[in-house]
């Protein structure tokens, strides 16, 4: 019987398989690429790196609570933005039914907000090891405006341009993906390189964490793909398999290609063509078969590793914009591909499943069996000119924002601080000891601050004494 609590709209099934995917989706980001970034980078960086991580996703949150989420899915201000306003402070609009499913706006408010967040926390990928912490804190919520919003509106909200066109992004190819690709190198550009030491030498201080924080990136992505059709239906279990099918596949041709042409397997590289896997699946998950999700982690494990080993070694300009992470390849690249192959390989059925009975959204493959090449042609032309928008969207409003911060404060740190690292801008180290249980003798863990931990015989003795 419905209730206050549980009105005839709400579907609880599907409302707690929307709440369990968003905290899936949560966990990649908070402590996923918290755990891996600070692993991943030189130690002197293991604080700032991971911090950064854990900043965007608390400030996005905030901003997307006060104006952030109406702009991305609200009211139709533009045909690419949303109005903003304070509904999402109002309990009567959150527990109103939400724009999609059958469950309650603060659902999809918190589904869409760990999404956000974890776009701001890849364009960070890309600026690791040099930016101002304080500039960060302004870029995060600068960005969220101005960017994810406009892309989120125009490619996800029922009234974006590109969603009413036909653009097939099922669950963040170009929203996220292809946007933290070019924006964080686009950030990187205006921010600079590294020193030149960090560049010629930055190995991860702990392989090991950085496989844990992999591995809560790749199992999370359950919930990243699985939650797209706001539902728990069968294109959501579907969605999953070619995730996970997508993903293995990917890696292992990486794999594959480290050991064929650098004689050996890279742990770092297996991690590379996981990410691009669950990149490139993303906008077609529960739009294609599974040889088709296979096909694509073919494609997403060699292409990607071709740009990134051989491409952005060659070209001078790659060459010269320091992506510490390499994001325009892994999420970039890999996004533009996922993006385009929806295009080709979308099955009818299945996209009837997930946009509903319209024509429009077939695969070119399909097409041209069932005799309708112009409508296949049609939609890897709509694919294109969704990646058309996105580069230019963000190539055009992160050299805004970094500009615009540029004249508030330093973009980059100052040389000394460049020189140290985590000390020198937070006054903390990743790891308090060194050697055999040695202390750094510039450590902020040392006697004057923590007296009881710095040295504990020296404390049992004095309370004998």
């Amino acid at each position: 019987m419905a209730t206050e609590a549980a009105p005839e709209w709400l579907d609880k099934g599907d409302n707690a398989w929307q709440l369990a995917a968003a905290t899936l989706v949560g966990l990649q980001s908070v402590p996923g690429l918290v755990i891996l970034y600070g692993s991943i980078v030189k130690k002197k960086w293991a604080v700032n790196s991971a911090f950064m991580a854990l900043y965007a996703f608390a400030a996005t949150f905030v901003c997307w609570c006060l104006w952030a989420f109406r702009m991305s899915f609200g009211d139709r201000l533009l045909p690419f933005v949303g109005r903003p306003d304070l509904a999402a402070l109002d309990q009567s609009f959150l527990t109103e039914q939400g724009f999609a499913g059958a469950y309650p706006a603060a659902t999809l408010l918190f589904f869409q907000f760990v999404f956000a967040a974890i776009t701001l926390i890849l364009v960070a990928g890309s600026l690791l090891g040099r930016i101002n912490f304080r500039a960060w804190m302004l870029f995060v919520p600068l960005w969220l405006t101005f960017s994810y919003t406009i892309g989120a509106f125009s490619l996800w909200s029922p009234n974006g341009f590109l969603f009413k066109a036909g653009v097939m992004d099922f669950a963040g190819g170009y929203v996220i993906h292809l946007s933290s690709g070019i924006a964080g190198f686009t950030a990187a550009y205006w921010v600079g390189p590294r020193t030149a030491k960090d560049r010629e030498a930055f190995p991860p201080n702990n392989i090991l964490l950085t496989l844990a924080g992999a591995g809560l990136l790749w199992m999370g992505w359950t919930g990243f793909n699985g939650g797209a059709p706001y539902a728990a239906n069968i294109d959501a279990s579907l969605a999953v398999v070619n995730t996970h099918f997508c993903t293995a596949t990917s890696l292992l041709v990486w794999l594959c290609l480290d050991c064929f042409v650098f004689g050996r397997p890279s742990v770092i590289g297996a991690v590379q063509g996981m990410i691009t896997g669950l990149v490139c699946i993303t906008p077609a998950a529960g739009l294609v078969q599974g040889w088709a999700a296979m096909l694509m982690g073919v494609v997403s494990g060699s292409v990607p590793w071709c740009t990134m080993m051989v491409l952005h070694k060659r070209c001078q300009f790659l060459k010269r914009v320091d992506d510490t992470l390499a994001v325009l390849h892994t999420h970039g690249v890999a996004g533009s591909l996922g993006g385009i192959l929806t295009g080709v390989l979308a099955e009818p059925r299945l996209s009837r499943l997930f946009f509903g009975d319209d024509p429009r959204y077939v695969g070119l493959v399909y097409a041209l069996k069932d005799g309708r090449a112009a409508a296949g042609l049609r939609q890897v032309g709509m694919q294109l000119a969704g990646i058309a928008f996105v580069v230019a969207l963000n190539v055009a409003v992160t050299s805004a924002v970094c500009l615009v911060v540029g004249l508030l404060v330093p973009l980059r740190l100052s040389e000394e601080q460049l020189a140290a690292g985590d000390d020198a801008i937070h006054g903390e180290d990743a790891y308090a000891v060194w050697g055999d249980g040695q202390m750094y003798e510039q450590s902020v863990h040392g006697d004057h601050l923590y007296p009881m931990m710095s040295n504990p015989m020296a404390s049992k003795a004095d309370e004998m004494i």
